[in-house]
């Protein structure tokens, strides 16, 4: 059979598929994970186009509309919910009247632009103060440990407010909270880049390196950066959707984006007093962090194990040799009784045949 079939197609057999393709094929095993990843592309997508589609709106996030609210009210949109329209999508702002659908489209790209900017610093300071206390000696490991340590108790919303305090008024808030969440936010993933290499580093192929004369840098470029990308990869997929969080919260609590400047968490922010008067001002930010945040949390988890298959085997082979298991136990039980009671049969049988003699 093996002359039968031509070259070209036994190597197109024999070849096995990539990374990338085996990633893939895993990732299309979960629905669940598609889902969340078109729903997370077309968020993205939204934001993006956020000036192309207030354009076909027409109209804007800053621009004052006042003859759409009741001021006999304290400023009720005019109409029902909340003064949806042909004109205006998702109806006004209370008491401003500005356009909530551009507020909404403006705002995505706020609080996902912090978010990935937080998350890309976190990544970066995480994986450098990792790889220096894995690598370096007992002093540099003990004193970078206890220096994560301490970050890790850090507040973020004590920090937040102290940075305000001495920050110039000028300097960019969302930058300001991108970098407030970096520089707090980073103590996990190093903890996991130290643990990794530790691990990675008394393997063979890393001592032959070394002993060849490569330096640490070149040790972790070539050799602990490529096996420390899926654990990272993951890690910074679920750290996303903690960040557009805590962005929210800041903004929530006054200590965050400031308006003008369009953010769902000052939206809801500003939505405390109008929930009843206008509840679509509070609902459709609410709704947009909920759904992205959960997007976002189980597109992580399909990453995480499109990248480490083994762990699902390892629930999967367990779960098998419970159910197995128990299966033994019971045919054990069952064959234990019946042998019993045929070797009693048996004894007083041939008591019975001694007496009779």
């Amino acid at each position: 059979m093996a002359d039968a079939i031509p070259a070209g197609e036994a190597g197109a057999v024999a070849a096995p598929a990539s990374g990338a393709h085996s990633f893939w094929r895993r990732l299309r095993a979960r629905p669940s994970a598609l889902v969340a990843a078109a729903v997370v592309a077309l968020l993205v997508l939204a934001a993006l186009a956020a000036p192309l589609l207030t354009g076909i709106e027409g109209q804007d996030p800053t621009t004052y509309h006042p003859d759409l609210v009741d001021s006999a009210t304290g400023g009720v949109p005019i109409g029902s919910f909340g003064g949806m329209s042909a004109e205006h999508w998702l109806g006004v702002e209370p008491l401003t009247g500005r356009d909530l659908f551009a507020r909404v489209v403006y705002g995505a790209r706020v609080s996902l632009g912090v978010a990935l900017a937080a998350t890309l610093l976190q990544v970066g300071i995480g994986v450098a103060v990792g790889l220096a206390a894995g690598l370096g000696n007992r002093f540099v490991d003990q004193a970078l440990s206890r220096v994560t340590d301490v970050v890790v108790a850090l507040p973020v919303m004590v920090i937040a407010l102290g940075a305000l305090a001495v920050v110039p008024a000028g300097f960019p808030r969302p930058v300001l909270i991108a970098v407030i969440i970096g520089l707090v936010g980073w103590s996990g993933i190093s903890k996991i880049v130290r643990a990794q290499t530790l691990a990675l580093k008394s393997l063979d192929h890393v001592a032959a390196a070394r002993l060849s004369g490569w330096g640490s840098w070149q040790i972790a470029r070539r050799e602990l950066l490529p096996a420390l990308a899926a654990p990272v990869i993951t890690y910074a997929v679920l750290l996303f959707p903690g960040n557009i969080v805590v962005e929210a919260a800041l903004s929530f609590l006054g200590v965050g984006i400031k308006p003008p400047t369009p953010s769902w968490g000052q939206m809801l922010s500003d939505a405390d007093t109008w929930y009843q008067a206008a509840p679509t001002y509070l609902l459709i930010p609410a709704l947009l962090l909920f759904v992205t945040v959960l997007a976002l949390t189980v597109l992580g988890e399909g990453v995480r194990t499109a990248l480490d298959p083994r762990a699902e085997s390892r629930l999967r082979i367990g779960t098998g040799r419970k159910r197995s298991g128990a299966g033994r136990k019971g045919t054990g039980t069952g064959t234990g009784n019946g042998t019993g009671t045929g070797a009693g049969t048996g004894n007083g049988t041939g008591r019975e045949k001694e007496a009779a003699a």
